[in-house]
Parts: structure tokens; sequence; C-alpha cells
């Protein structure tokens, strides 16, 4: 396959829409924002390829995969019309496989994460309960040396105290009380502009999968083991 990477002028767009923030400079700009789209648009392309041999995407397209460049600036403090990032989100395949990908592209500010971002109630009390019967598998997972190496400690927000029904001296109770389930590499411009960036990302990708395996069984079988999709 051809080698894909993010390209410079892809970065310098974003910087100068960073700087220029409004709709009559996006318009005059509005083929290079075009090129910087189709260029992220192939990288996409090319990990969701890639992925595809140790996972299974459920993705069509980058382009599709892509976030909208627009603000939704109705509810937000911040009435930019643009958000200067490139970013995605990458979904796996049927209910036995849960968890996503993302990778925000961002001048001074890129990043990768994968897991659960927003677990619906009945996801989050699946996830509390089997930590709470058995804390010691997942902490196990995410103390790996692979994971900690590429990826530090796990993060997400948490309640500010113990959720209900569970006690706050119980083993695993900092786990319990995450509300998100997000594994996070801070990237800079170097990393993101180097030639072998995309394997790079599929390979921390790959690196992760025992954990988002892990979750997938706990939130497709019961306490007993038994299935429940």
């Amino acid at each position: 396959m051809k080698l894909i990477s993010i390209q410079p002028s892809s970065i310098q767009f974003l910087k100068s829409l960073a700087k220029n923030n409004n709709r009559d400079w996006f318009n005059t700009n509005k083929e290079k924002y075009l090129a910087a789209q189709e260029n992220l648009a192939q990288c996409v392309d090319y990990l969701i390829l890639e992925m595809n041999k140790h996972d299974d995407i459920e993705n069509e397209s980058g382009k599709k995969s892509l976030f909208r460049i627009y603000n939704d600036v109705r509810f937000s403090k911040d009435k930019a019309p643009y958000n200067a990032r490139f970013a995605f989100a990458l979904s796996r395949s049927t209910k036995l496989r849960r968890g996503s990908y993302y990778l925000s592209i961002k001048p001074g500010n890129s990043f990768l994460a994968c897991g659960f971002f927003g677990p619906n109630p009945n996801d989050l009390k699946l996830i509390r309960d089997q930590i709470a019967a058995n804390p010691d598998a997942l902490q196990k997972i995410l103390k790996s040396k692979s994971i900690v190496k590429n990826f530090g400690a796990l993060h997400g927000d948490k309640v500010a105290t113990v959720p209900r029904g569970f006690d706050a001296n119980q083993k695993g109770i900092e786990l319990i009380r995450h509300k998100q389930f997000i594994l996070r590499r801070q990237l800079n411009d170097a990393e993101v502009l180097s030639k072998d960036f995309l394997k790079q990302v599929n390979l921390l990708f790959k690196s992760q999968r025992p954990f988002l395996d892990y979750m997938s069984e706990i939130l497709t079988t019961n306490l007993n083991g038994e299935s429940i999709v």
C-alpha cells in the first residue's frame, strides 16, 4: 500500500484556522480545508484497513468517520465557528466487541484514546458489579507492561464520593468510582508528522486490546459467566 501520513500542510491549515477562526477566512481557504480533510480521510482509511487485521472495525470509510469541523455554538460558551482540529472515532463490530478508538489531531495538543467514554446506566452497573466481584482481574490488565508503558494509568471522570450500593472501604473502590474507562496518550507534533505515525497509532491501539476484550466480556456476560447478549 502507498505510504500514507499526515501532511505538514494539514497541520499548517489547523494552525492558520486557530488564528483566523472566522467564516470569511475559512471560505477563502476552503480548498486548503478540503485538501487537509482528504488527507485525514485517507489516513483513517489506512487505519481501518490495518486495524481490521487484528480487530473488527465497523466503520466503512475514513471520510464518514471524521467529526465535523464546524462548532455547534448554540449551547457553548465558545462561539468560534470552527473547531481547529481533525478527529475521528472507530467502533468495534457486533454486540460482543465493545469499546471504541479515538484520535484527535490538534497542533500542540494531539492525543489518542480508547475505551468507554459514556457508558449508559445499565452498562455502568454491569462494569461496577463485575469489578466489585473481582477487582484484581481489571487491575492486573491495567498494570501490564504494555498498558503502563503506552498509556500510564486509567483515565476518565469519576463520581465525587462513592456510587450507591458500594462501600468506600471495599477493594477496587477507585475503579468502581469511574464513570468513564479510558486509556489516553498525548502526542506531540513531531510524532504526528512522522512517516510511521499511523503505524505507531495502530500498534498503540493493538497493545491495549486485552483491556477492551476484558471490558467486552464484562458487558456481555453476567456474574455467573452466562451470555446476556
